[in-house]
């Protein structure tokens, strides 16, 4: 029995959605514990592409796949993505979805403080998707917030919506100068989505456990990526949850002796969106030769990425971070054309060089990548689905990644396609 995390090691992004769809073939439950709806994971099957924001991955292969209590859910999002699912052939039915009573709601007044303050002024903004995740898990800390099972009850909602909305509506109107919300209509829109997802809402913890006993295989899939963790990542320019794969047990509500593996998703170089450092970063025309071979647009905002050559200070920070046994490398396809490759193999900081990633986001700006250079390769590897054939200068690119981060490559990606992959080694 295998029970594997799967984590993006770098600012999100990095294909974690297409590894979790391939991997689910071999196992008998999918669980997302953390995030919300800013973060999109993209999968491509027969040429179809599908892309998630809440609903996990493994749904596109008829699994159970489960919302733990870490994620916040957007109901409205949250119907949309099973209807639209629905509509395309895809079943979302009550006996495969469960929801966590115990997870978060986002509500109108969330997505509303939360463009406020990203539209107050240039210098502040943080690259915010806008869509409440912030301000909801702040409610979450505060203890004041609406939990799934609290929605499914209506005179519990209605009273803590009313007296929210209330209060909410003071902080509007005294910083942004808002219209106040209407509870009346929140309560009624929320009440009709209440209905819809009632039959969804669950004990997860519980599921679990039963599921670990009975000897199923469990996939926990993370959201965004390493380094946009709420407290290990390049603050504040991160997301409001944790991402590290230590949140698979909290956000899901399993003990940490039932996480056999742990997977890092890294691409074959590196992109992140929206503000914040980024040491790597090609501001020139291989940047945009990436930006544009590998379609780098984010799949929730579709905001064009940063890209930049794939940074091990990086990627020893979420090894080390996340525990992890075993690494995937995606997009490796992206890279072919290039004369010559680059791997960030440390830092320069004033006059001395870094091997550890620096928590200071003043000191991380001013870092310039120290890099070694490799052949880069011409060939099409999209269509090669066996390691040894590979072209030589692509496998030294493979190997030298491998002694850098002293972790096994175990599973490598030339293309979005479900059967272009090479599987070194199945984690299952």
């Amino acid at each position: 029995m295998a029970n594997i995390v799967i984590i993006g090691t770098q600012w999100g992004d990095e294909g974690k959605g297409k590894i979790v769809d391939l991997l689910a073939e071999f196992c008998d439950v999918v669980v997302r514990f953390q995030g919300g709806n800013n973060a999109g994971h993209t999968m491509v099957i027969n040429g179809e592409q599908f892309i998630s924001h809440l609903i996990p991955s493994g749904i596109l292969q008829g699994k159970k796949c489960y919302i733990g209590n870490g994620v916040i859910i957007d109901p409205r999002v949250l119907l949309d993505e099973i209807n639209q699912l629905t509509r395309r052939g895809i079943s979302v039915t009550s006996s495969l979805l469960k929801i966590s009573e115990k997870a978060h709601v986002i509500m109108p007044y969330h997505s509303l403080i939360d463009q406020m303050r990203e539209n107050q002024s240039e210098k502040s903004k943080i690259g915010t998707t806008g869509r409440g995740i912030g301000p909801c898990y702040e409610d979450k800390a505060a203890r004041t917030g609406i939990r799934m099972i609290d929605l499914i009850d209506s005179s519990v909602f209605i009273d803590k919506c009313t007296t929210l909305i209330q209060e909410k509506n003071k902080y509007l109107n005294c910083f942004f100068s808002c219209h106040p919300i209407n509870a009346t209509e929140v309560i009624e829109k929320y009440t009709t989505y209440a209905k819809q997802l009632s039959p969804f809402v669950e004990n997860i913890s519980i599921l679990l456990d039963r599921d670990i006993k009975s000897g199923k295989q469990i996939l926990f899939e993370g959201a965004q990526g390493t380094h946009l963790d709420i407290d290990h990542g390049t603050y504040p320019y991160v997301t409001s949850s944790n991402t590290v794969s230590g949140n698979a047990c909290s956000g899901s509500g399993i003990g940490p002796k039932h996480i056999t593996g742990v997977l890092g998703i890294a691409k074959a170089y590196t992109t992140r969106v929206g503000s914040g450092p980024f040491p790597t970063e090609l501001k020139n025309d291989i940047g945009d030769y990436i930006q544009k071979k590998g379609a780098e647009f984010g799949a929730t905002t579709g905001r064009k990425r940063r890209c930049g050559w794939i940074d091990i200070v990086l990627l020893r920070n979420a090894i080390r971070l996340n525990g992890i046994t075993g690494l995937v490398i995606t997009k490796l396809d992206v890279l072919g054309g290039l004369d010559q490759i680059q791997i960030c193999t440390a830092y320069e900081y004033q006059d001395s060089v870094m091997y550890d990633f620096p928590a200071h986001m003043g000191v991380l700006s001013a870092c310039q990548p120290v890099c070694e250079t490799l052949p880069g390769w011409k060939e099409d590897i999209g269509g090669i689905t066996n390691y040894n054939m590979l072209p030589e200068a692509v496998k030294v690119y493979l190997k030298r990644l491998e002694t850098l981060c002293q972790v096994p490559i175990e599973i490598i990606s030339v293309g979005p396609q479900r059967d272009q992959t090479i599987m070194l080694n199945n984690p299952f």
